[in-house]
């Protein structure tokens, strides 16, 4: 299931289908079915030129990432914190043997912060994905952990989770490690697109916690057109927000969130 997502992922995503449909029409075009290529090629550069230059990826993103605001500054102190994965790119990190991070680095970085507002809080990061490079396996949490602790943050109170392939296995296999307590606190870190289906999760799961979103990629007012002046990753905006549209809908479907679009 994991493979069949990841694939599913790849060739699902809008700008893959648009520009399998330019490259599927542009080929038909040397063909004897000429007419029905230009149709292919126009509706796959039609829908990448959409993608590009209008706010679509926007306007998908901005009800993903306010759905669940920011706690605010004066937080109550919490019993831990928690960390999904995604953080760092394995293969290209395998190949270097070197930590490189993602655009989502700020999963990383926003929980040294939150410890030392917090500094009596566990610290929980959960990221089983590996790679087998040169004999070697490399995994989120393995890298993680070789971040941390080359940037001199103290180890002694954070759990690894390297098991988990998905947010559903992120949400069972944390609640298993460390068995949370009536009444505890947790937060809970990644990136706010992804927050809404995650709290779903972990919500189905048992296990409650606060979120405490990261790696914005809008200004949040849906009306307030802040289209990216790079247009691949205007692409790449469209690509994140349907993932996690689809992800709402598979996780509601198969039962591992209790409503479509989770609310605070």
């Amino acid at each position: 299931m994991f493979d069949l997502s990841k694939i599913i992922g790849f060739f699902g995503a809008p700008s893959q289908i648009g520009l399998l449909l330019s490259a599927f029409g542009l080929a038909l075009c040397f063909t004897r079915f000429r007419e029905r290529g230009l149709r292919f090629a126009s509706a796959g550069s039609g829908m990448l030129a959409v993608m590009a230059f209008t706010p679509l990826g926007h306007f998908l993103t901005v009800p993903l990432e306010t759905r669940f605001p920011s706690p605010p500054e004066n937080l109550a102190p919490v019993d831990g914190v928690i960390v999904l994965g995604g953080s760092v790119d394995l293969t290209l990190g395998g190949q270097l043997d070197r930590v490189v991070l993602t655009d989502s680095a700020e999963r990383l970085t926003a929980p040294l912060g939150l410890l030392l507002r917090f500094p009596k809080a566990r610290l929980v990061f959960t990221g089983g994905a590996a790679v087998e490079l040169r004999g070697r396996t490399f995994t989120e949490a393995g890298m993680t952990k070789r971040f941390w602790r080359e940037i001199g943050f103290d180890q002694d109170n954070i759990l690894y989770e390297d098991r988990a392939s998905n947010t559903y296995e992120n949400a069972v296999f944390t609640r298993d490690l460390v068995k949370p307590k009536p009444g505890e606190r947790w937060l809970l870190v990644t990136s706010a697109t992804h927050m809404p289906r995650s709290i779903g999760t972990f919500r189905q799961a048992g296990f409650p916690v606060i979120p405490y979103p990261v790696n914005y990629r809008t200004n949040g007012r849906l009306w307030s057109l802040n289209m990216p002046s790079n247009k691949l990753r205007a692409l790449q905006l469209v690509d994140q927000a349907t993932h996690e549209w689809l992800g709402l809908a598979v996780y509601w479907l198969t039962a591992k969130i209790d409503t479509l679009f989770p609310a605070p």
